[in-house]
């Protein structure tokens, strides 16, 4: 099993925490990981992205070419990356920012609307999270719980109250794949 992700959107949306997340979670579970982040001086509004590759392998080499998914949290990335991802991958797109759909026959296409579930929870912060829940329902690359476990990690002393929030944001993501 390998898996070579790019997850790409503006500063400010997430994109990278997805990736973080994605491998610290692999890494939790045993499998062979690395994570590299790029984004433009600008960061926040600007174009950011990073690559993961989760494998039961050692991994050679953080750069791919060709990802095997792609996570699209705005126009821009899905213009971008779209003709990159291998025959056979898939694409998940954040419907609420991307209008697009996405052109190739030959890919899998997920439209998950982030921004509507993070509101409903009650943060648009959280939309990445949303995201995120549905990457890996239908992946089933990693378990759910590592990922709640890695949630709770992340907030916590006085951001602890953020815990619920991306828990249910990941969990209401996770439900978009049926």
């Amino acid at each position: 099993m390998k898996k070579e992700i790019i997850i790409s959107g503006f500063g400010g949306q997430g994109g990278l925490a997805i990736g973080k997340n994605l491998a610290e979670a692999g890494m939790a579970e045993g499998l062979n990981v690395t994570w590299a982040p790029s984004y433009g001086p600008e960061m926040r509004g600007g174009t950011a992205n990073c690559s993961v590759v989760l494998s039961d392998k050692p991994v050679g080499s953080p750069v791919f070419a060709h990802p095997t998914e792609l996570i699209a949290l705005n126009e821009p990335s899905l213009v971008k990356f779209e003709a990159g991802v291998l025959p056979g991958g898939a694409v998940f797109v954040n419907c609420d920012v991307v209008t697009d759909k996405v052109q190739r026959t030959d890919l899998q296409a997920y439209y998950i609307p982030c921004a509507k579930i993070a509101e409903e929870v009650g943060n648009a912060k959280v939309s990445n999270m949303v995201m995120l829940g549905a990457y890996v329902a239908q992946t089933k690359l990693l378990k759910p719980e590592t990922i709640e476990s890695m949630i709770e990690g992340m907030f916590t002393g006085a951001k602890a109250k953020f815990v619920p929030l991306n828990i249910e944001a990941f969990r209401r993501g996770m439900a978009c794949i049926h």
